[in-house]
């Protein structure tokens, strides 16, 4: 056979194809330049209002709150839960650390649990050993944009009083069992980050069917200050006066920001689509390597991926994780990791949190890798990628 390019061998590929990326239409500048040239280009702003309406719209979810970024909105849906010191909060293992930091921002302690080996999202069965007289929430991950097991863990947290938090950030545009995504948990978190299906350079939101906890997270989101009279412990009907009644951030999206997201917003039926047509070709391709385990998806999620994983069978390949990896690379198809167990970073160790807590998210990890997708890929780049993974994975097969 023809010799993988890390060994000198010619590329399936003369050009990199990353593991994901952003797609932006003339129709998104125009917005955004319209947004430019208009009165007001900060926020919260009438493209930031008109978002905030399309995200309800989308969702389902009664209340919107755009915020700068996914971790932003984490932040202040764990301000709006009232997690605080003392506290205990239930997180995945495997997620961006911003779905457990959210918690320590906050004073109180994430607790890992772990992941269903087959789904790679967070196991209720896990959640519920992990509960105590502390456990005040649950931080849940649509990880890849596979809804979480709703049902289960709702379960828990009408047993045991826990405010749900649905982190989003990879599921815009997912359902579960009909519902989408988004007006499920008492809040759920979203980020526009590039990479995501829909993007606004940056960029987060928050969706909440709880007038209380909206009325909070505005507040939260401009530093903790209301115009509500009803709000203010020293009203007034001066019509400047405006009073900070709780320590806020400054944690608001631009409207030229939010203009991109309208737009981009517009498109997310078509951007979902054309996620799913790849995921179905690349399944179709890899299902029957046994070389290879793909994530399984339970039944009551209509997915829109963001990520696509495939995980290696140590028993069937003679090479490690970073030699596919790097052999990938060499063919100009540039897959990533997602992610290091949240507790290995070196920051969690010295926080006294060690290796061995959740062993199936460990065994994910030292396995899996996330290969290209994204709407713009086209067909060809497509099939350079499953070539790829079949050059390599025949190579180092047993």
């Amino acid at each position: 056979m023809e010799k993988l390019a890390i060994f000198g061998g010619k590329p399936v590929r003369e050009t990199p194809i990353y593991y994901g990326r952003q797609c932006i239409e003339q129709d998104d500048i125009e917005m955004v330049t319209r947004t430019l040239q208009s009165d007001l280009i900060t926020g919260p702003g009438p493209k930031g209002e008109e978002a905030e309406r399309k995200l309800c719209e989308i969702t389902g979810a009664r209340y919107a709150v755009l915020v700068a970024n996914g971790t932003a909105a984490l932040h202040l849906a764990a301000m709006a839960a009232g997690f605080g010191e003392g506290d205990e909060v239930i997180v995945s293992s495997i997620t961006f650390a911003a779905s457990s930091n959210c918690v320590l921002y906050c004073g109180a302690r994430p607790v890992f649990a772990d992941i269903n080996p087959e789904t790679y999202n967070i196991d209720p069965e896990s959640v519920k050993r992990l509960i105590t007289p502390k456990t005040r929430g649950i931080v849940a991950v649509d990880f890849t944009g596979q809804a979480v097991e709703h049902e289960a863990l709702w379960q828990i947290c009408r047993e045991n009083g826990l405010v749900l938090i649905e982190d989003a950030a990879h599921a815009i545009g997912t359902k579960y069992n009909g519902r989408p995504v988004g007006s499920l948990a008492d809040m759920t978190c979203f980020s526009f980050h590039p990479v995501k299906t829909v993007t606004c350079g940056e960029g987060g939101a928050v969706t909440t069917n709880d007038e209380k906890l909206y009325r909070r997270l505005l507040r939260l989101r401009t530093h903790g200050i209301t115009r509500d009279r009803s709000e203010m412990a020293h009203p007034t009907d001066a019509g400047w006066y405006n009073e900070q009644v709780e320590l806020g951030y400054n944690y608001r999206l631009t409207d030229f920001q939010a203009a991109l997201l309208v737009s981009q917003m517009s498109k997310l039926n078509r951007f979902s689509q054309r996620r799913k047509e790849i995921v179905k070709r690349y399944d179709r391709a890899f299902s029957e390597m046994p070389e290879l385990f793909l994530q399984k998806e339970i039944p009551e999620s209509d997915t829109t991926r963001h990520l696509y994983v495939i995980r290696l069978n140590p028993e069937r390949l003679t090479c490690d994780r970073k030699q596919f990896f790097d052999a990938l690379r060499a063919e100009n198809i540039c897959p990533q990791v997602h992610y290091l167990p949240v507790y290995w970073h070196s920051y969690y160790e010295k926080l006294g949190y060690e290796k061995g807590l959740c062993p199936n998210a460990e065994a994910y990890y030292e396995w899996s890798m996330s290969i290209p997708l994204y709407y713009s890929l086209t067909d060809a780049e497509v099939e350079d990628t499953i070539r790829a993974v079949r050059k390599v994975t025949e190579y180092y097969k047993k």
